[in-house]
Protein backbone atom coordinates (compact mmCIF):
# COMPACT_ATOMS: atom_id res chain seq x y z
CA UNK A 1 0.00 0.00 0.00
CA UNK A 2 1.38 2.96 -1.03
CA UNK A 3 1.80 6.35 1.62
CA UNK A 4 0.49 9.89 -0.25
CA UNK A 5 3.10 12.08 -0.43
CA UNK A 6 0.76 14.44 1.73
CA UNK A 7 1.11 12.51 4.57
CA UNK A 8 5.01 12.21 4.43
CA UNK A 9 5.36 15.80 4.22
CA UNK A 10 3.10 15.95 7.19
CA UNK A 11 4.79 13.60 9.15
CA UNK A 12 8.30 15.23 8.39
CA UNK A 13 6.74 18.54 9.37
CA UNK A 14 5.66 17.01 12.83
CA UNK A 15 9.10 15.36 14.00
CA UNK A 16 10.12 16.02 17.42
CA UNK A 17 13.47 18.77 16.97
CA UNK A 18 16.04 16.68 17.64
CA UNK A 19 15.20 13.82 15.45
CA UNK A 20 14.53 16.55 12.20
CA UNK A 21 18.02 17.70 12.55
CA UNK A 22 19.79 14.93 14.16
CA UNK A 23 22.11 14.27 10.71
CA UNK A 24 25.20 16.62 10.86
CA UNK A 25 25.29 15.73 14.78
CA UNK A 26 24.76 11.85 14.26
CA UNK A 27 27.66 12.18 11.11
CA UNK A 28 30.31 13.86 13.61
CA UNK A 29 29.02 11.58 16.43
CA UNK A 30 28.05 14.15 18.99
CA UNK A 31 26.21 12.45 21.12
CA UNK A 32 29.37 10.10 21.81
CA UNK A 33 30.24 13.24 24.34
CA UNK A 34 27.72 15.12 24.57
CA UNK A 35 23.44 14.59 25.58
CA UNK A 36 21.55 15.80 22.79
CA UNK A 37 18.27 14.22 23.54
CA UNK A 38 16.29 13.32 27.19
CA UNK A 39 18.04 10.00 27.83
CA UNK A 40 19.92 10.06 31.16
CA UNK A 41 23.02 8.86 30.15
CA UNK A 42 26.08 10.28 31.81
CA UNK A 43 28.07 11.95 28.89
CA UNK A 44 31.86 13.84 29.16
CA UNK A 45 30.85 16.76 27.32
CA UNK A 46 28.31 19.59 28.45
CA UNK A 47 24.53 18.60 27.74
CA UNK A 48 23.15 19.94 24.46
CA UNK A 49 19.66 19.23 24.49
CA UNK A 50 18.45 22.54 25.33
CA UNK A 51 21.31 24.16 22.86
CA UNK A 52 18.62 26.14 21.11
CA UNK A 53 17.31 27.69 24.19
CA UNK A 54 20.89 28.63 25.68
CA UNK A 55 23.30 29.45 22.82
CA UNK A 56 23.00 32.72 20.50
CA UNK A 57 23.76 31.16 16.87
CA UNK A 58 26.76 33.25 15.73
CA UNK A 59 28.63 32.38 18.64
CA UNK A 60 27.95 28.48 18.25
CA UNK A 61 29.11 28.63 14.53
CA UNK A 62 31.81 30.79 15.15
CA UNK A 63 32.75 28.13 18.43
CA UNK A 64 32.30 25.42 16.38
CA UNK A 65 34.87 26.58 13.61
CA UNK A 66 37.33 27.74 16.66
CA UNK A 67 36.90 26.16 20.07
CA UNK A 68 37.75 27.92 23.20
CA UNK A 69 37.59 26.71 27.00
CA UNK A 70 34.49 27.73 28.41
CA UNK A 71 35.12 25.77 31.25
CA UNK A 72 38.63 25.54 32.78
CA UNK A 73 37.81 23.13 35.54
CA UNK A 74 36.24 20.66 33.15
CA UNK A 75 32.90 18.99 33.93
CA UNK A 76 31.53 17.02 36.91
CA UNK A 77 31.47 13.82 34.80
CA UNK A 78 35.09 14.53 32.92
CA UNK A 79 37.46 17.01 34.43
CA UNK A 80 39.85 17.24 31.97
CA UNK A 81 37.07 17.97 29.31
CA UNK A 82 37.78 21.29 27.24
CA UNK A 83 40.86 22.09 29.84
CA UNK A 84 43.02 24.76 28.63
CA UNK A 85 46.36 23.88 30.00
CA UNK A 86 47.02 20.98 27.53
CA UNK A 87 45.11 22.13 24.53
CA UNK A 88 41.42 22.05 23.65
CA UNK A 89 40.30 18.63 23.01
CA UNK A 90 36.83 20.03 21.02
CA UNK A 91 37.11 19.45 17.18
CA UNK A 92 36.85 22.42 14.81
CA UNK A 93 35.02 22.62 11.92
CA UNK A 94 35.25 23.79 8.16
CA UNK A 95 32.85 27.00 8.11
CA UNK A 96 30.21 24.92 6.36
CA UNK A 97 30.54 21.90 8.31
CA UNK A 98 30.02 24.06 11.67
CA UNK A 99 27.05 25.89 9.93
CA UNK A 100 24.90 22.81 9.82
CA UNK A 101 25.80 21.72 12.97
CA UNK A 102 25.12 25.36 14.73
CA UNK A 103 21.51 25.06 12.78
CA UNK A 104 21.12 21.01 14.17
CA UNK A 105 22.45 22.02 17.44
CA UNK A 106 19.92 25.44 17.30
CA UNK A 107 17.39 22.84 16.83
CA UNK A 108 17.68 21.32 19.94
CA UNK A 109 14.71 22.25 22.45
CA UNK A 110 13.42 21.33 25.55
CA UNK A 111 9.97 20.80 25.01
CA UNK A 112 7.17 22.83 25.34
CA UNK A 113 8.89 25.74 27.30
CA UNK A 114 8.03 28.79 26.61
CA UNK A 115 10.61 31.84 27.66
CA UNK A 116 9.53 34.89 27.96
CA UNK A 117 11.76 37.69 26.27
CA UNK A 118 13.84 39.47 28.46
CA UNK A 119 14.61 43.69 27.77
CA UNK A 120 18.79 43.87 27.95
CA UNK A 121 18.65 47.27 28.02
CA UNK A 122 22.36 49.14 28.01
CA UNK A 123 22.96 49.61 31.58
CA UNK A 124 24.19 53.56 33.54
CA UNK A 125 27.71 52.82 35.08
CA UNK A 126 26.07 53.31 38.45
CA UNK A 127 23.55 50.92 37.90
CA UNK A 128 25.72 47.83 36.26
CA UNK A 129 28.18 48.83 39.48
CA UNK A 130 25.29 48.00 41.95
CA UNK A 131 24.78 44.72 40.24
CA UNK A 132 27.98 43.81 39.66
CA UNK A 133 28.60 44.31 43.78
CA UNK A 134 25.47 41.50 44.05
CA UNK A 135 26.90 39.64 41.32
CA UNK A 136 30.63 39.29 42.99
CA UNK A 137 29.35 39.82 47.23
CA UNK A 138 26.20 39.15 47.56
CA UNK A 139 25.64 35.86 46.13
CA UNK A 140 29.24 35.19 45.26
CA UNK A 141 29.05 34.28 41.72
CA UNK A 142 32.45 35.08 41.17
CA UNK A 143 33.70 32.30 42.99
CA UNK A 144 32.78 30.17 40.65
CA UNK A 145 32.74 31.93 37.32
CA UNK A 146 35.12 34.17 35.69
CA UNK A 147 33.85 37.49 34.76
CA UNK A 148 35.42 41.00 33.95
CA UNK A 149 35.53 43.92 36.35
CA UNK A 150 34.91 47.55 35.36
CA UNK A 151 37.81 48.05 33.79
CA UNK A 152 37.77 44.71 32.18
CA UNK A 153 40.03 42.57 33.41
CA UNK A 154 39.19 38.91 34.45
CA UNK A 155 38.73 37.56 37.60
CA UNK A 156 36.95 35.02 39.38
CA UNK A 157 36.64 30.95 40.23
CA UNK A 158 37.04 28.34 37.34
CA UNK A 159 34.68 25.64 39.07
CA UNK A 160 31.83 27.09 36.64
CA UNK A 161 31.67 28.07 33.19
CA UNK A 162 33.43 31.71 32.27
CA UNK A 163 30.89 34.16 32.21
CA UNK A 164 33.54 36.38 30.43
CA UNK A 165 31.98 36.33 27.02
CA UNK A 166 28.37 35.64 28.59
CA UNK A 167 26.61 38.45 26.05
CA UNK A 168 27.54 37.27 22.97
CA UNK A 169 27.34 33.43 24.25
CA UNK A 170 24.12 33.01 26.02
CA UNK A 171 20.46 33.88 24.81
CA UNK A 172 19.04 36.12 27.59
CA UNK A 173 15.49 34.69 28.44
CA UNK A 174 17.43 31.28 28.63
CA UNK A 175 19.32 32.84 31.68
CA UNK A 176 16.58 34.39 33.57
CA UNK A 177 14.88 31.13 33.06
CA UNK A 178 18.04 29.24 34.44
CA UNK A 179 18.27 31.12 37.35
CA UNK A 180 14.57 30.53 38.07
CA UNK A 181 14.09 26.93 37.64
CA UNK A 182 17.37 24.90 36.43
CA UNK A 183 15.65 21.61 37.16
CA UNK A 184 13.89 22.35 33.88
CA UNK A 185 17.15 22.20 32.10
CA UNK A 186 18.97 19.54 34.63
CA UNK A 187 18.16 17.37 37.52
CA UNK A 188 21.85 17.50 38.89
CA UNK A 189 23.90 20.76 39.26
CA UNK A 190 26.66 21.91 41.02
CA UNK A 191 24.78 25.54 40.91
CA UNK A 192 23.13 26.76 44.03
CA UNK A 193 19.76 27.37 43.87
CA UNK A 194 19.19 31.11 45.17
CA UNK A 195 16.21 32.91 46.27
CA UNK A 196 16.14 35.68 43.39
CA UNK A 197 13.08 37.69 43.01
CA UNK A 198 12.57 38.38 39.10
CA UNK A 199 13.56 42.07 39.12
CA UNK A 200 17.23 40.21 40.55
CA UNK A 201 17.18 37.77 38.02
CA UNK A 202 16.34 39.86 35.26
CA UNK A 203 18.99 42.55 36.56
CA UNK A 204 22.10 39.86 37.06
CA UNK A 205 21.13 38.60 33.27
CA UNK A 206 21.12 42.02 31.90
CA UNK A 207 24.60 42.21 33.53
CA UNK A 208 25.50 39.43 32.41
CA UNK A 209 25.17 40.65 28.19
CA UNK A 210 27.37 43.06 28.65
CA UNK A 211 30.29 40.59 29.56
CA UNK A 212 31.91 40.10 26.03
CA UNK A 213 35.47 39.81 25.14
CA UNK A 214 35.48 42.73 23.11
CA UNK A 215 35.07 44.89 26.04
CA UNK A 216 38.16 43.15 27.66
CA UNK A 217 40.85 45.46 28.85
CA UNK A 218 43.57 44.78 25.74
CA UNK A 219 46.20 44.57 28.58
CA UNK A 220 43.99 41.83 30.60
CA UNK A 221 43.40 39.85 27.14
CA UNK A 222 47.45 39.84 26.86
CA UNK A 223 47.51 42.47 24.39
CA UNK A 224 45.45 40.57 21.82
Amino acid sequence: MKIPAFFILIGLVLLPPVLASAGPLQDKDCGSCHRLGDSEKKNSGPDLHYAGNKFQAKWLKQFLQNPEVIRPAGVSTAPGFLQGSSGNPHPSFAEKEASALSDSLMGLKVSGLTLEPVTTEPLSKGKRAKIKYQFERTFSCISCHQSLNLAGKVRGGISGPSLINAGNRLQADWVVNWLNTPEVYTSKSRMPRYKMDSATQIQFTQFLMTLKKENMNRRAAGGK
